[in-house]
């Protein structure tokens, strides 16, 4: 997923400082991430038995589910922490790199990519890892890559008042994508909607991208951050807080131009 001399960082992080298999049903946050993802594959998939590719699919929370929709998927991750909970999940999962895939050609009908985007620092490397699922997918095949928007720090510390502090960094990450000072999330690169385009259009066509968890998202990291060992104040508890940021974000989704009030971005596109 990224160089020998961070993958040192990665581990730590992943090891000691986060739980990512706990991340969906962790927050509120992680349940709209959640349902949003499967309400987007399920409208681009094919059917099953389709074979799917989950590269840097951490825990398989994604590809347990694809798996019980009945799609014969493959995980990959570097992580051998995060191997071993897919397999617990019964997963078929394998430690490897993004950008040296250990399939044949032409072997699955549509990939994932979350963590090697956000996590491989420059876009050359992002780059090989593009090339490298596009190399694995039957023309024609989907690849869906997740990213984090550049703007998301910007309004995650304004909700959280935390702006003035984290100035720098803000200013840096939205200005280059990367902050070496952001304590938030290790390693990690933000994309620009037109950056993630681009990228993304060195291996495929068809492009379209989404907010993954669109204005919705920002409710959610509202209640997340101040309200999760309390009760929620009556404005917020009804109706559903989830289904409020689940209907808002769907609402989004007919209006292109607000794909950038989301945190999280998912591009489709289509390769061959």
């Amino acid at each position: 997923m990224t160089s020998i001399e961070n993958m040192s960082q990665l581990e730590e992080y992943y090891t000691y400082r986060y739980n990512e298999a706990e991340r969906f049903d962790a927050n509120l946050k992680g349940q709209l991430e959640r349902q949003r993802m499967r309400e987007f594959l399920a409208r681009y998939l094919p059917s099953p038995p389709a074979a799917i590719a989950d590269i840097g699919g951490g825990p398989g929370a994604h590809a347990a589910w694809l798996q019980a929709e009945g799609y014969d998927v493959r995980l990959l991750d570097p992580l051998e922490r995060h191997v071993a909970e897919a397999r617990d999940a019964g997963v078929n999962a394998v430690r490897g790199e993004s950008r040296h895939l250990p399939w044949d050609d032409n072997s699955f009908d549509a990939v994932l990519m979350g963590g090697p985007m956000y996590h491989l620092r420059t876009q050359f490397s992002r780059g090989e890892a593009l090339r490298e699922a596009a190399r694995v997918l039957l023309p024609g095949g989907f690849i869906f890559v997740t990213a984090i928007n550049r703007a998301a720090n910007l309004v995650g510390s304004a909700l959280a008042n935390t702006f003035q502090e984290r100035r720098a960094v803000v200013r840096q990450i939205l200005a280059e994508g990367y902050s070496p000072d952001n304590d938030r999330l290790v390693m990690t690169t933000y994309h620009s909607v037109s950056q993630l385009r681009s990228e993304l259009s060195q291996v495929a066509t068809n492009i379209d991208i989404h907010g993954l968890t669109g204005p919705g998202g920002w409710l959610a990291v509202l209640i997340d951050a101040h309200f999760q060992d309390q009760v929620l104040p009556p404005s917020l508890a009804a109706p559903d807080p989830l289904q409020t940021a689940l209907e808002s974000s769907r609402v989004a989704d007919q209006y292109p131009e607000l794909v950038h009030t989301s945190s999280l971005l998912l591009a489709v596109g289509r390769c061959g």
